[in-house]
């Protein structure tokens, strides 16, 4: 009988990680099942409860209910505490881990792409979830200063003060300055395919730009209108998808499976769609 793994959300529809998870154990020649969870609102614990029921060994945890999944687990990773969320669920006879492999995935698909931290003054865009779960991961790397900018210059202060760093400062686009070696986009914009507020003479300046968004040709709005601001390094990140995802499945199972495999593969399914 396979093991069962799931990743839960609200929409789930339109997730990868059951591509990405059954490319994971075929290559590991592993024998695993891996599904789809639609979490009703306020309904993650009875799902949760009901998944470990029928027999699962872990799960995924992406949007709305990351949250929910920190407040549900008996025991949290360092990264989990430090993000203030949980994506990784492990029940284990000592009862149900969280963790967080977000801030991990996305510092390997950095150094996958040898996007050079070290010195860098790094401009982040955004203040959600997607940005609390990688700021700290930055705050730890060897960038020399990280500027958080939002449209809400006091989501982006909040932000800041959460990892209480002399590294981290907080701005509004209005009164953003100084030049940016590296700019990561966290906000929802590429979603939306919509810009962030950001003047193209900061975008000029970047060696690396880097959006958190993800789409079948493997730009963003955002990646691509840096790449025709002359920044030659403009990347998506499917690469922090993926390497969170193998994080997760090394938490789970031990192994830990071929990146850049699964990225080679899930580039060809996104262009086939």
């Amino acid at each position: 009988m396979s093991d069962k793994y799931a990743v839960f959300g609200n929409p789930i529809a339109h997730s990868l990680s059951p591509l990405i998870h059954t490319f994971f154990a075929k290559t590991l020649n592993e024998d695993i099942e891996y599904g789809r969870v639609l979490v009703e609102d306020g309904g993650f614990v009875k799902a949760a409860e009901a998944f470990k029921a029928s027999g699962g060994k872990g799960f995924n945890v992406t949007a709305p209910c990351k949250i929910d999944a920190f407040n549900f687990v008996d025991k949290l990773s360092e990264a989990a505490k430090t993000a203030g969320a949980v994506n990784t669920v492990k029940f284990t006879s000592d009862g149900v881990l969280g963790d967080n492999t977000d801030g991990v995935g996305f510092i390997s698909d950095l150094k996958r792409l040898q996007i050079k931290l070290e010195g860098a003054d790094v401009l982040l865009i955004g203040a959600g979830g997607a940005a609390q779960g990688i700021l700290y991961p930055l705050v730890k790397s060897e960038a020399a200063k990280i500027t958080v900018v939002n449209r809400t210059a006091s989501k982006a202060l909040s932000l800041a003060q959460k990892v209480n760093s002399d590294k981290v400062e907080a701005k509004g686009f209005d009164s953003l300055c100084g030049d940016f070696s590296v700019i990561i986009n966290a906000s929802s914009s590429s979603l939306f395919k919509e810009l962030p507020p950001l003047d193209d003479s900061f975008i000029k300046k970047a060696e690396f730009v880097y959006d958190l968004a993800y789409t079948k040709e493997g730009s963003t709005v955002f990646t691509q209108k840096a790449q025709s601001l002359g920044v030659s390094s403009a990347f998506d990140g499917l690469g922090m998808l993926i390497m969170q995802a193998a994080a997760s499945y090394e938490i789970w199972r031990g192994v830990r499976p071929d990146v850049e495999a699964t990225i080679t593969y899930m580039r060809s399914v996104l262009s086939s769609r």
